[in-house]
């Protein structure tokens, strides 16, 4: 695995593992305090529909009637990547880098704004991103793993067709995009800053292909989803922010029903 190094926030040694748990502890209570001050504007926007556990159905037709397809779709994501049923290497580049970035917060809610110009080509089709957000945790599995935290960069074409690229985190080394978007919450719903995204993305573009659905209401169908293989690393602390933050934010498993869904070839 090919992990772009990053600056701890905390130093690491085995003679200092205790402290660290502790100075993780004392970096989530204190961003409890963050989550407090965007309570209010939370409040004036909150969801008709919840999620459960990841596990048990969510029935968010329920909850709102034009969420039907949540409930009734055969296109609906996430699902488990081990379903594949072809292989093969999917032609996909990306342009991201340096970008200004405005902060968007709300509830199970983080997320950047991009500035126009970056993007990602799948095939010979231009998706151009519109934002990226997050899960805790991953909302895809793995051979039934979920990871602790995921990125979607979500992406348009010029005809408004869906394509969203999902990334991967598990627990290691600070990851220095996310820290920046982390180092903005105190500053509040539309903070802006600088961030460079590719920071947030591997190097070698291996992904799982299929098409799905958005996974929170309305879920609305034929979404080009891009799931990467090679997961990257985060510290301890930067995923205690992200779930705090968002609180358990991961739709339940969804059923394949006969997709072709394309794994990377070795």
């Amino acid at each position: 695995m090919r992990v772009r190094p990053g600056k701890a926030i905390f130093p690491i040694t085995p003679s200092h593992a205790q402290g660290m748990e502790n100075d993780v502890k004392s970096f989530v209570l204190g961003f409890t305090a963050i989550s407090m001050m965007t309570a209010t504007a939370v409040t004036a926007q909150s969801l008709d529909w919840r999620y459960t556990d990841g596990t048990a159905p969510e029935h968010w037709a329920k909850a709102n009637a034009s969420y039907a397809a949540c409930d009734a779709g055969k296109m609906q994501s996430p699902i488990d990547l081990n379903q594949a049923n072809a292989i093969g290497d999917i032609e996909l580049s990306t342009n991201y880098g340096p970008a200004k970035a405005k902060l968007s917060l709300g509830q199970h809610k983080v997320q950047i704004d991009a500035a126009e110009g970056q993007g990602m080509v799948s095939g010979d089709r231009q998706f151009n991103l519109i934002q990226v957000h997050f899960h805790t945790p991953s909302e895809h599995a793995i051979d039934g793993k979920r990871y602790p935290l995921v990125a979607h960069f979500v992406h348009a074409t010029d005809d408004g067709t869906l394509g969203v690229l999902g990334v991967m985190f598990e627990e290691g080394e600070a990851n220095p995009g996310l820290q920046a978007i982390i180092d903005a919450l105190p500053q509040g719903n539309k903070a802006s800053f600088d961030i460079d995204l590719a920071e947030m993305v591997p190097e070698e573009l291996q992904v799982y292909r299929y098409m799905g659905s958005l996974t929170t209401p309305p879920c609305s169908e034929n979404v080009n989803w891009h799931v990467v293989e090679e997961v990257l690393e985060a510290s301890p602390a930067q995923i205690a922010v992200m779930e705090q933050a968002l609180g358990m934010s991961a739709r339940s498993i969804q059923p394949a029903n006969n997709r072709l869904i394309v794994a990377p070839a070795d």
